[in-house]
C-alpha cells in the first residue's frame, strides 16, 4: 500500500469531520481517489495523500526555502523542544480516557513540524492545516500519520463541533470557526510570543525601532472576549544557536522580510548565539 493509499483509509476513518468548502455539505470519499460533496464539488488526493480544501486560491510569504529552514530548526535543534513539552503536557492533562478518538487541529501548522513533535509525545488523531499548499505539501511529504489539509482559517472545512482541541502556534487565528468546529467543553491552545521572543535577533535588527520589543496584550484580551480562559502558562528560556541553525533562524522567520541585509549578516557572521524563547500559553474553553 503506497502512501496515497494509506492516507485515504485514514481520512476514510474521519471523514464525517469535514465538509464541503464551497457549500458546506458533508463529503465522502470516492472511488479512493477524491473527497466528494453532495452537490459533486470534487477535491483530489494527491499522490502523498493530502487534500486541497481551499476554497479559492492564495498567497503567501511563506515559500519552500521558508519551510524547509523552518522544519531544519524546529526538527532538527532543540530550540522548541520545552514548548513540545508542555503542550504535549496540556493536552495529555485535558483528555478524557473515555473517548477513543481524540481529534486535534494544528491550526496554521505550516510544515507540520510542530504537530509532529508533540504528536511523538502524546498519543491523538492529528489533523494539519495550513492555507499554505507549499507547507502542507512537505508535510506529506516527510510525515504519514497526521491528515494533512490546505484550507482557510476564514472558511474550515470542518463540520460543527467536531474537534476536542484546536493547536494554534505562532499564527493567526479564526476565534468563530474555532468555537464551531470545537466540541462543547472543547479546549483552545494558543501559543503567542511574549516581548522577549528572539529579543537578541530584534535587538540587531531592529535596534530603537517599535520592532525591537513585541507585545501581545491585545492578544491576549481578543482570546479572552470568545473563550472562557482557564490558564495563561508562561514559558521562557535561552538556548545556544550554532551557525546553521542561526541560518535556518533567519530564513524562517517573517522578522528578516523587513531587515536591512547589513544587519541579517552581522547577525549570520557570529559563530554561536544566544537566543531568547519567551512565549505565553493561553489555555481556553469553548
Amino acid at each position: 500500500m503506497n502512501k496515497k493509499e494509506q492516507r485515504v483509509n485514514q481520512f476514510q476513518k474521519y471523514v464525517e469531520a469535514f465538509r464541503c468548502p464551497l457549500c458546506k455539505n458533508t463529503m465522502a470519499i470516492v472511488g479512493q481517489q477524491s473527497l466528494v460533496c453532495s452537490k459533486n464539488h470534487t477535491f483530489d488526493f494527491s499522490k502523498n495523500g493530502y487534500v486541497n480544501l481551499l476554497s479559492n486560491g492564495s498567497n503567501s510569504h511563506y515559500n519552500k526555502t521558508l519551510f524547509e529552514s523552518r522544519h531544519q530548526i524546529i526538527s532538527d535543534s532543540q530550540l522548541y523542544q520545552p514548548l513540545h513539552d508542555i503542550l504535549a503536557k496540556i493536552i495529555r492533562e485535558n483528555m478524557n480516557s473515555s473517548i477513543h478518538q481524540y481529534l486535534v487541529l494544528d491550526a496554521g501548522c505550516g510544515e507540520g513540524s510542530h504537530l509532529l513533535k508533540i504528536m511523538e509525545k502524546q498519543v491523538f488523531i492529528g489533523v494539519g492545516l495550513d492555507i499554505s499548499k507549499e507547507g502542507i505539501q512537505m508535510a506529506a511529504k516527510r510525515y504519514r500519520h497526521p491528515l494533512w489539509i490546505v484550507g482557510d482559517l476564514a472558511n474550515l472545512p470542518i463540520e460543527d463541533s467536531k474537534f476536542h482541541t484546536i493547536l494554534n502556534v505562532l499564527s493567526p487565528s479564526n476565534y468563530k470557526e474555532f468555537k464551531r468546529i470545537l466540541f462543547p467543553g472543547g479546549l483552545l491552545i494558543k501559543v503567542v510570543p511574549r516581548s522577549n521572543y528572539l529579543r537578541e535577533l530584534r535587538e540587531l535588527l531592529f535596534e530603537r525601532t517599535e520592532k525591537e520589543r513585541y507585545k501581545n496584550d491585545a492578544t491576549v484580551t481578543l482570546f479572552a472576549k470568545h473563550f472562557q480562559l482557564l490558564d495563561i502558562q508562561r514559558l521562557s528560556y535561552t538556548t545556544k544557536l550554532t551557525a546553521y541553525e542561526m541560518r535556518n533562524l533567519i530564513q524562517m522567520t517573517p522578522l528578516a522580510w523587513s531587515a536591512k541585509e547589513s544587519r541579517i549578516n552581522t547577525f549570520l557572521n557570529q559563530e554561536s548565539t544566544e537566543i531568547t524563547i519567551d512565549f505565553d500559553i493561553l489555555i481556553g474553553k469553548n
